[in-house]
């Protein structure tokens, strides 16, 4: 499910600023941008995120400005004199004028390095890092149940195009296993009577045979089990759609189950209005699925 959540917190010269963006995913997928002085703390990150979100690709950005208050950076000399001297290298074998000025070198990486701080200043540090993504992961997960809301009501619809859908399947089933049985029936007869099979090869057929026979084929035809199944699928939809706990890869299965019950129909009858039928069902079991990915 797409989200975006952001939060920012400022506290004694420390400005922390979190940004999280949400993209769908079969699983819980999280890549982590931090600071690298607080590289130590993307378990605790990942920890509290799995709290927050269950389902989807994270994307995390943790940005740190520190002002006067805050513990200063100092400026790494060595570090500094490397990119000087290799600026100079590079303008001289490409014949190029000009000199790395001070502003542009200390924005080269690591030549401003954060001063080190006392053990009970990181920690605050920390806890204010951690306390600004609980507050950005809030705001994604309320974005997302805003689009959860469009999203059960698309899943409802499909739903109840299915199950109309299976109440059609079920009420033409009679008429179209009525047509197999006759027309099995006038077949048999056209051969009996010698308009298909030479006169010299007909041999009388039992009526109990005939119609046993006729049976069947007929049974081999039912499907109102698949039906059943499929209206006990519908409900369990229903159910899951209600559930307060995550449910997205339960109805990653229950869909696995609709179009089996679909294609078993689609194999076992004939009928050229249920075929016309069944494909709608399965167009319509597709775009369940496709929604269902967005399911937390």
């Amino acid at each position: 499910m797409t989200g975006f959540g952001a939060a920012s917190v400022s506290a004694e010269g420390l400005v922390v600023r979190v940004e999280l963006r949400s993209v769908n995913h079969r699983h819980l997928q999280l890549k982590a941008r931090l600071p690298l002085d607080k590289g130590h703390l993307e378990p605790e990150v990942e920890a509290l995120l799995r709290r927050h979100v269950e389902r989807g690709s994270l994307s995390v950005s943790v940005e740190l400005e520190r002002g006067g208050g805050a513990r200063r950076a100092r400026i790494d000399l060595e570090v500094a004199r490397a990119w000087r001297d290799e600026s100079a290298r590079v303008a001289r074998e490409l014949g190029i004028e000009g000199e790395l000025r001070l502003a542009e070198l200390l924005e080269m990486p690591g030549v401003q390095v954060p001063a080190e701080a006392d053990e009970a200043g990181r920690e605050a540090e920390d806890r204010l890092v951690l306390d600004t993504l609980a507050r950005a992961a809030e705001a994604l997960v309320a974005m997302r149940a805003e689009e959860g809301v469009a999203l059960r009501a698309d899943l409802e619809s499909h739903a109840r195009g299915m199950a109309e859908l299976r109440a059609k399947i079920a009420a033409r089933m009679p008429e179209a296993v009525g047509a197999l049985q006759r027309s099995l029936a006038e077949r048999v007869a056209q051969l009996l009577a010698g308009e298909v099979v030479p006169k010299g090869s007909r041999a009388p057929v039992p009526d109990a045979d005939l119609a046993r026979e006729i049976a069947v084929i007929a049974d081999k035809m039912d499907v109102s089990e698949e039906l059943s199944r499929l209206g006990s699928h519908l409900a369990q939809l229903s159910n899951l759609l209600d559930a307060k706990e995550s449910v997205g890869r339960t109805l990653d299965f229950l869909v696995q189950e609709f179009l089996r019950e679909a294609n078993t129909i689609g194999s076992k009858c004939s009928d050229a209005a249920v075929a016309h039928m069944v494909v709608d069902l399965k167009t319509l079991i597709e775009r369940l699925r496709e929604q269902v990915q967005n399911v937390e």
